[in-house]
C-alpha cells in the first residue's frame, strides 16, 4: 500500500464535483497525503486542478461504455496498475466504475463504498461526505491519522491568481472593469441536453416572463449593476431570450465565453447570484457569494448551497398539484427573497 497517495472515485455533474471538495478537504486533513480523483465531465479536471489537497486528477469519458471499446478506460487502468494500490473512496451511486478499479487491482479491502453508507435522514450531501472522511477501508484499519478534520462544514473553492487576472482581462474587454456584478442562472444541465425548445420534461424550468420580472426589480434595485446571464454555450439562445423579454439595460449574455475556471473567478468577485438549483449555486457557495436559489423536486435538505464560508443563500420553494415544484414558485416570492438578500458589493450598487 502506498502510505503518500488517496484515491477518490467521482463522475458526476458540476455541483457533485463542487460539493466533493468537502470529502477531499477532509480527507487531506485526516491522512495529511494528496487525494487524487478519477472523474469525467470537461469541467471536473478545471474545476479541481490546483485546489487544496488535490494531487493527480484521470478523466475519463463514461463508465459504462463497454470495456473493450473505450481508451479512455484502457489509460485509465494502466495508469493506476502502474502505481501501487491506495486507500480508495468509491462516491458513485451504482456500481459502474467499480470494475475499473478491480482492474487496477484496488481490491474490496482498500475500498469506502458510498452504496455502503448511504444519507441519512435530512443529512446534507456534504454531511454524507464529512461521514465518508472519517471511514477506514478495511485494510488499513490500523493505521492512525496524522491530522484532524478541519471543523469546516459545506465545499469550498480557491480562486489562483491567473484566475483573477484572467477575469480582469475579460471583464475589461466587455467595458465592465469594476462594475458591480449581479448573476443569473436560468438554465441547467437538462436545458443543456435537450435544448432551450424541450422544457416540458424539465422540472427545473422556471418561466421566462417570471425571469423577466425578477431582472427589472433588480434593475430597479441595483441600477449601477452589470447583470450577467451565466450557462454554457446550449444556453445562450434561451439567455437571448430572456433579455429581450426584460428589455432592461445593463444585461449580458455571457453563456458563450465562460469556463469552469472563469465562472468560479467571477462568482468570486460578483455582488449575487440568481439561479435555479444548479452547479453554480455551489460553485457560488463554495466562494462565499450570496444568492436567491429556486427549488423544485430536489431536497434543500439535502443539496441547498452550502459553503465554508456560511455565505447568505435564501431557498425558494413552491408547490404544484400538492408536490414541490418549480412552477409553483411566483415571482413575487424571488423578488421578496432578493430583498432580503445582502449583497456583497459597495454600498450604492444595489441600495436598500
Amino acid at each position: 500500500m502506498n502510505s503518500d497517495r488517496l484515491l477518490v472515485v467521482r463522475c458526476g455533474a458540476l455541483g457533485d464535483m463542487v460539493l466533493l471538495t468537502a470529502l477531499i478537504r477532509e480527507l487531506h486533513a485526516l491522512w495529511q497525503r494528496p487525494v487524487d480523483v478519477v472523474t469525467s465531465g470537461p469541467w471536473s479536471e478545471p474545476l479541481l486542478r490546483g485546489q487544496p489537497g488535490v494531487g493527480e486528477i484521470f478523466t475519463v469519458r463514461s463508465r459504462r461504455t463497454p470495456y473493450l471499446f473505450a481508451p479512455d478506460q484502457w489509460r485509465l487502468v494502466r495508469a493506476l496498475r502502474a502505481r501501487p494500490a491506495v486507500p480508495t473512496w468509491f462516491c458513485d451511486g451504482g456500481d459502474a466504475g467499480r470494475p475499473l478499479l478491480a482492474r487496477a487491482g484496488i481490491t474490496p479491502p482498500l475500498i469506502v463504498d458510498v452504496n455502503d453508507h448511504r444519507l441519512l435522514p435530512h443529512e446534507h450531501a456534504t454531511e454524507q461526505w464529512l461521514r465518508l472522511a472519517q471511514l477506514r477501508p478495511a485494510a488499513c484499519a490500523a493505521v492512525p491519522w496524522p491530522g484532524a478534520l478541519t471543523g469546516l462544514a459545506g465545499c469550498s473553492l480557491t480562486v489562483s491568481e491567473a484566475q483573477r487576472a484572467d477575469l480582469s482581462a475579460w471583464l475589461a474587454a466587455r467595458g465592465l472593469p469594476g462594475a458591480p456584478l449581479v448573476l443569473v442562472q436560468i438554465g441547467n444541465k437538462r436545458t443543456m441536453r435537450r435544448g432551450p425548445r424541450r422544457l416540458a420534461v424539465n422540472h427545473k424550468h422556471w418561466p421566462a416572463e417570471r425571469w423577466a420580472a425578477t431582472l427589472q426589480h433588480i434593475r430597479r434595485r441595483c441600477p449601477d449593476a452589470a447583470i450577467l446571464l451565466l450557462g454554457a454555450p446550449p444556453e445562450y439562445p434561451l439567455n437571448a431570450e430572456l433579455a429581450r423579454l426584460a428589455g432592461v439595460a445593463g444585461v449580458h449574455n455571457v453563456a458563450d465565453d465562460l469556463p469552469v475556471t472563469r465562472l468560479v473567478a467571477l462568482c468570486a468577485q460578483a455582488a449575487a447570484l440568481v439561479t435555479v438549483d444548479s452547479g453554480p449555486a455551489h460553485v457560488a457557495a463554495a466562494v462565499g457569494c450570496p444568492q436567491v436559489v429556486l427549488f423544485g423536486k430536489a431536497s434543500p435538505a439535502l443539496y441547498r448551497p452550502w459553503g465554508v464560508q456560511g455565505s447568505q443563500a435564501i431557498v425558494v420553494t413552491g408547490e404544484q398539484d400538492g408536490a414541490a415544484s418549480m412552477l409553483g414558485i411566483g415571482a413575487e416570492a424571488v423578488i421578496a427573497a432578493w430583498d432580503r438578500l445582502v449583497p456583497r458589493s459597495a454600498p450604492s450598487a444595489c441600495p436598500a
